[in-house]
């Protein structure tokens, strides 16, 4: 029962009698399982888009249709699975889809776990104090039903004896991040898919404490989804207990992260005048980054229009992710009429930083710098600054394992500690010392005291106090990248994405591997390989194959976490930036080869 004037969700009566008698007949074929299971998921939906959707594809079933009795076992013949990166999937009706039951199941299990982390009781006791019960911060993008599903998420967190707070209004990832630290909260949540398809979305979990506001890895993820799973075998979201006795966060969290935000980088000298464009490619990064532009002193950019504010259909794009190519078409046409030096990029929520620069030689005059080339030299400024400030024992420079091995190299020159982590920010963020951390994917952490995950919005407010600085000496951000290459040596990377329609294939291509070291590529012999499901370097295990060269080449495969790909990542450091491409270029037709031979 609720409490405190919680609603709970129903469903019609005709609807909630139908999947009564559904769930309790035992079905005699798995189409009518199907049926049944559907019929009993219909009864507990509190959404009447993804109600009468599901509606008429029971119906279609239940008249023989072949095509809606398979969409039904796609809907229902699998569940989302919650792991370290919680949960992410197409909006839809089913166990399958990401709706309010599945965010609602994810909540309440979600707040079970917060509660025995605190050493609670299950069940909320009527000796409880509310003032010192554990809080629990929640966060919205733009996208579809974010909104919903965290209104829903905080509900039920207060429903369960939680102080839940939700952000003021829809806002960057980074900014929950931040929350998450410095509210001292037990846990957060950031409902967003960042670049993921239009009708994607997706939950995202923090946890504080001795977490320090990092995303979950194991075993979080799977105490919190075993609760999950409990909670949904339970059968009924509306039996969940909710509560409207939530706050919202104070605006002075927002301004706290500006402030923070604004002190990475204030503008130097050099940035009076500077000309460049920005797309926040239809996400919520806009409201907060302009903020902090005018706190560091910054000139305002050239926006694309048309991308600036927040629009979950992602209109102008084809898919919101501006690694994709075509996706800075609209920056690159922007940029030109212009006049611009620069053009930054955030990702719908935020996290991610894409740079492109003036180039004769780009097609349309643009180049999107890779995620290798920000990293680089973004871990260069945070490794100068360190040391300027007179580094403490174990500060680290950190990154993933399939990120350019070009950031060692800056460690050593500075006298910092290097990590090589598994991928991903849960992993990164979790370094010793850390006080800068990227992965090839245009993530950066450049403010680990105040976020710990990837923050495109602080990471582009660092690029701008670069690219002054050159200004300031007559120089572009292309010149930064040479004076880099002088300084480190010459690092080139590339990658192969193999997309399968059998994600088995995935796993056959591995076996192979695994059961036969390749002994050279690209002509290259191969000195070593390291298999991290055996546990290397201390790195918890993972599918992932690492391959060195003779030539101090690198070749690491691995599967991709969210997509049916198979990943192949290449490095390699050459004597001039000439040469060091004339090696990528081999190593890349050699890997190439390598996969083409298996059968």
């Amino acid at each position: 029962m609720n409490d405190e004037g919680g609603t709970a969700p129903t469903a019609d009566d005709d609807t909630a009698g139908a999947a009564s008698a559904g769930a309790s007949t035992d079905a005699a074929t798995p189409e009518a399982a199907l049926v049944a299971t559907a019929h009993a998921w219909l009864a507990q939906d509190p959404d009447g888009e993804t109600r009468a959707q599901l509606r008429a594809v029971i119906e279609r079933a239940e008249a023989g249709e072949d095509d809606a009795a398979a969409d039904l076992a796609d809907r229902f013949g699998g569940r989302l699975a919650f792991g370290t990166a919680g949960l992410r999937g197409e909006l839809g009706a089913g166990s399958n889809r990401m709706n309010r039951v599945l965010v609602a199941q994810a909540a309440a299990g979600l707040a079970a776990y917060v509660r025995e982390r605190a050493g609670l009781a299950a069940d909320v006791g009527e000796d409880e104090d509310p003032d010192t019960a554990p809080v629990v911060v929640i966060g919205f993008d733009g996208r579809r039903n974010s909104d919903v599903f965290a209104r829903d998420s905080a509900e039920i967190f207060a429903g369960a004896g939680l102080r839940a707070m939700l952000l003021p209004r829809l806002l960057p990832t980074p900014v929950l991040a931040f929350a998450v630290r410095h509210l001292d909260a037990a846990a957060g949540v950031m409902v967003t898919a960042s670049h993921n398809p239009p009708n994607d979305n997706g939950y995202k979990v923090y946890l504080g404490g001795e977490d320090a506001g990092s995303q979950i890895v194991s075993p979080a993820d799977a105490e919190i989804a075993a609760h999950i799973e409990r909670v949904a075998a339970e059968g009924d979201i509306a039996a969940l207990p909710r509560s409207l006795a939530f706050a919202h966060a104070p605006e002075s969290v927002v301004e706290e992260y500006v402030a923070a935000t604004a002190a990475v980088a204030p503008a130097p000298e050099g940035a009076d005048g500077l000309r460049w464009v920005y797309t926040a490619m239809h996400g919520v990064g806009w409201e907060t980054f302009s903020r902090i532009l005018e706190a560091a002193g910054y000139p305002q950019p050239v926006p694309v229009a048309a991308q600036l504010e927040p629009d979950g259909a992602f209109p102008t794009v084809a898919f919101p992710n501006p690694e994709e190519p075509g996706a800075m078409d609209l920056a690159f046409e922007t940029a030109r009429e212009a006049g611009a030096e620069l053009v930054i990029a955030n990702d719908p929520d935020a996290d991610r930083l894409a740079v492109a620069i003036p180039d004769a030689g780009a097609d349309g005059g643009w180049r999107r710098l890779t995620g290798n080339q920000i990293g680089l030299l973004l871990g260069w400024r945070a490794a100068r600054l360190t040391a300027e400030a007179g580094a403490p024992d174990g500060a680290s420079l950190a990154c993933s394992l399939v990120s350019s091995p070009g950031l060692a190299a800056v460690a050593e020159h500075y006298g910092l500690d290097a990590h090589a982590t598994l991928t991903g920010f849960k992993w990164i963020s979790r370094a010793p010392g850390i006080v800068f951390g990227f992965e090839e994917a245009l993530g950066y952490l450049v403010n680990p005291e105040t976020v710990r995950d990837k923050d495109g919005i602080s990471a582009a407010i660092a690029m701008l106090g670069m690219a002054a600085e050159a200004r300031g000496r007559g120089l572009g951000v292309a010149d930064l990248l040479t004076e880099f290459d002088a300084t480190f040596g010459s690092f080139a990377s590339d990658q192969i994405s193999v997309r399968v329609d059998d994600v088995s294939t995935i796993a056959r291509i591995m076996a192979a591997l695994r059961a036969e070291h390749p002994s050279a590529v690209g002509g290259v012999a191969v000195d070593r390989v390291d298999d991290l499901l055996e546990g290397v370097d201390g790195l918890p295990p993972g599918d992932v194959l690492r391959l060195w060269l003779a030539d101090g080449s690198r070749v690491v495969v691995r599967p991709s976490g969210t997509e049916p790909k198979l990943k192949l990542y290449l490095d390699v450091r050459g004597d001039s930036p000439d040469d060091a491409a004339a090696r990528i270029g081999a190593l890349t037709d050699g890997a190439r080869a390598l996969l083409a031979g298996i059968d």
